[in-house]
């Protein structure tokens, strides 16, 4: 058997000086189809892991893919494609003559990768500004406790704000967080926060949210979002419940945005 099919060396590459490496998916053998895990895929499981683990933050560069390949014991052309998977998932960012990087939501390309509306005139730049209404710590209603998988008693974090396009209230976001980790974050810090607010969970709470599952709906406004949004109540509006996860598939976030859709699009690209 060749170095780059031992999943043992896998493990034991996976965290140096760890005496508890991470154990790899183990190669099925004939008739083994339904447990089979190509090879690059128990490499992109393993960085994945360096990521959740924070060896490599947002924004840093990580090793080269010769680098990684010498680590792992596999050819360059497995970690590339593992790297070519974690790229197309956002996780990692390319940057040509550079090497490749963490991505981060202060990062251009990600920063709104997760709010999907577009102006109905395509190619318009749209000034968004956000104005934090609430952030409260309180007692989560049961099927929010559930999805954030919080202990009996646990309290979340939950904020409210209104996104403005070109000064136009667009959006109504009511967004609730795991209270045991988001300790700290109150309205000072978020009215502070001049950036992406998942940039902000990022620096200040180590939170990467790396994957999102969205629910889209189309209600009536109800008397308070239509103050809100300046529009009359009962008008129709676009209702997006999110659920973003960090590594490993934890769910860091549950949200219900609101949109007002005279100008804008909800605008997704299926593969």
């Amino acid at each position: 058997m060749t170095a780059e099919a031992r999943p043992d060396s896998l493990a034991r590459a996976a965290r140096p000086n760890d005496e508890n490496p991470p154990a790899a998916v183990k190669p099925a053998g004939r008739g083994e189809g339904a447990a089979f895990s190509p090879l690059y895929r128990q490499i992109k499981s393993l960085l994945v892991q360096s990521l959740e683990r924070g060896e490599w933050k947002p924004g840093e560069l990580i090793p080269s893919e010769i680098d990684l390949a010498a680590r792992f014991q596999v050819s360059q052309g497995t970690v590339r494609k593992a790297i070519d998977e974690l790229a197309a998932e956002h996780m990692l960012l390319r940057r040509q003559g550079k090497g490749t990087f963490v991505a981060t939501h202060h990062e251009a390309r990600v920063r709104y990768r997760f709010l999907r509306l577009a102006p109905d005139e395509e190619g318009e730049n749209v000034r968004t500004e956000s104005r934090i209404l609430e952030c409260r710590r309180a007692r989560p209603s049961a099927e929010i406790a559930r999805i954030l998988e919080l202990r009996a008693g646990e309290t979340a974090v939950t904020i409210r704000r209104v996104l403005s396009f070109d000064g136009v209230a667009t959006v109504v976001d009511d967004i609730w967080l795991p209270g045991s980790v988001f300790r700290g974050l109150t309205l000072d810090v978020l009215a502070a926060n001049r950036g992406p607010l998942y940039g902000l969970f990022e620096t200040q709470f180590g939170v990467s949210m790396v994957h999102a599952d969205e629910k889209l709906r189309a209600v009536p406004a109800s008397g308070e979002i239509a103050d809100l949004l300046g529009i009359d109540a009962g008008a129709p509006l676009l209702q997006v419940d999110r659920v973003s996860y960090t590594y490993g598939g934890r769910p860091m976030e549950v949200r219900r945005g609101t949109y007002l859709t005279n100008h804008f699009h909800y605008r997704n690209s299926l593969n």
